[in-house]
């Protein structure tokens, strides 16, 4: 058993029988009445988000989980093929408990699975890709006044916004949690 009030981002446990990622953790101390803690988590399961509010020292069951580096191999029809990299196990994860990280996949990178008790829970790709442009408009000179950008598809199939000077086939570096150009690569 663990306290509410040493969950941290990242923490897994176990609440009314379902299996719970913290993703934002909040203590609040009101000028009157007892202290709590707001609590947004993930169900591991389901993917549903739900903001919950605990009582300070409220326990939850504590719960370990593994992660471990696969690599991306291709996607089969609704599915991601992913390999171990240590038992060289391929295991075919549906894209609906990939999630929103579908579109950071670039084939024959690492991603980070989170699984428990055999369970595959949840599928994270690299905080950063460098990835090719596939598709963008050409950025014309005196667009605008000061910087701007525009839409691009990079090679993983994710639409993110990319500056003016970018074109197709440059590579690029891109912050997979927000979606948000970072760099040119040379």
């Amino acid at each position: 058993m663990i306290s509410t009030n040493d969950l941290r981002p990242g923490t897994c446990f176990i609440y009314d029988g379902q299996l719970w990622k913290v993703t934002e953790f909040q203590h609040v101390k009101p000028g009157k009445g007892p202290a709590f803690v707001r609590i947004k988590q993930m169900n591991l399961r389901t993917g549903a988000i739900v903001e919950r509010t605990y009582r300070t020292g409220e326990k939850v069951e504590n719960i370990r989980v593994e992660n471990r580096e696969m690599q991306y191999l291709y996607r089969d029809g609704d599915n991601f093929v992913f390999m171990d990299n240590e038992t060289f196990e391929q295991y075919s994860i549906s894209s609906a408990l990939v999630g929103e990280g579908a579109g950071y996949l670039v084939e024959n990178s690492n991603a980070t699975v989170t699984v428990h008790e055999n369970e595959i829970l949840d599928v994270s790709p690299p905080n950063f890709i460098e990835v090719e442009v596939m598709k963008t408009d050409p950025g014309v000179r005196g667009d605008t006044a000061q910087g701007g950008s525009k839409p691009a598809v990079i090679a993983s199939g994710a639409t993110i916004m990319v500056p003016l000077f970018i074109n197709e086939g440059e590579m690029i570096k891109v912050d997979t949690r927000d979606g948000r150009y970072i760099e040119r690569v040379k």
